[in-house]
């Protein structure tokens, strides 16, 4: 007989093109998937998925098929959620991505407000780059997500800004000019260029301004690194003010000479906006910056730099 785990199952496989990827989403394992795939396609008496060594992929029948098995899943969804809002609860799953920084820092205390506020929602957290991020929302593959310097007129939640810090070499001779630096000016010296996993980083915000890193010494995806290389005069960095560590000695911190910033905003997929998980976190987030009657979100302080 077929069920819900067939469908579900079924749109796994056709947005990972891989069973075991697919069985790992859904809570199967890789065999008990594949006889799953196998049974339903004897009830239907058709293939819907060609099989190779390395992918699965679906036939158009199996496209026609998951379409409207995604639909079908969203009808109910919407009907669980109706029947959620008459007993004024909210349960389900909310499935979140974001990029590693904010998850250490920014999130946490929201996902604790929000698990206090909501028991009954099960949050599943994933990891990924904020090109990643959008990718998942678009699919659908996540109920909402956190993104990085949303378009104007892009509807999101905002979260915080992160102003960008210039990090040098304590005797380079940029750290003893002043209290803050031109980016043009540290855009000229050898450079040690963190990424934190993100396409947003210092190339692009040199880019941005009209600028070009030219002289890329070492580029790292991993913050400490690069702190280790600049405090080894290896090159300067610029870096969001969240990734600064606590312990800069060797480093000098400075500000941009004219202050710079990154936004984060939660966004919702377009599958789920209407999810009552969704609309609980986002319900959530509204409420708290009415309660603090800020009418812009809240910024990280910058750290005061240290001689």
């Amino acid at each position: 007989m077929m069920n819900l785990m067939h469908w579900r199952l079924v749109l796994a496989v056709v947005d990972a093109g891989n069973i075991t990827h697919a069985a790992a989403d859904v809570g199967m394992t890789q065999s008990g998937a594949s006889q799953a795939i196998a049974n339903l396609e004897d009830m239907l008496g058709a293939p819907l998925f060609t099989r190779n060594r390395r992918q699965t992929l679906p036939t158009a029948l199996g496209l026609r098929v998951a379409d409207e098995a995604r639909a079908m899943l969203d009808a109910l969804g919407r009907i669980q959620n109706m029947a959620q809002d008459a007993c004024g609860t909210a349960r389900g799953t909310l499935r979140l991505a974001s990029f590693p920084m904010v998850f250490s820092t920014i999130l946490p205390p929201v996902l604790r407000r929000f698990r206090q506020q909501h028991p009954g929602i099960d949050v599943v957290s994933l990891e990924a780059s904020d090109d990643e991020v959008e990718a998942l929302l678009a699919a659908g593959t996540v109920d909402a997500g956190v993104v990085l310097n949303a378009a104007p007129g892009r509807h999101v939640c905002p979260l915080g800004q992160d102003e960008w810090m210039a990090v040098l070499p304590a005797a380079h001779p940029l750290a003893r000019a002043g209290n803050a630096v031109d980016l043009a000016a540290l855009a000229a010296q050898p450079f040690v260029l963190a990424t934190g996993g993100c396409s947003v980083h210092a190339q692009s915000v040199a880019q941005d301004a009209g600028l070009a890193i030219d002289d890329v010494r070492a580029t790292v995806r991993d913050w400490s690194s690069a702190f280790a290389l600049v405090r080894e005069g290896v090159g300067v960095a610029l870096v969001p003010a969240l990734t600064l560590p606590e312990n800069r000695r060797g480093l000098r911190v400075l500000r941009l000479a004219q202050p710079l910033y990154r936004s984060f905003g939660l966004a919702a997929s377009a599958q789920a906006a209407d999810r009552a998980p969704v609309q609980a976190l986002f319900a959530m987030l509204r409420s708290q910056q009415e309660d603090r009657r800020a009418p812009a979100p809240l910024s990280v302080p910058v750290p005061t730099p240290l001689p």
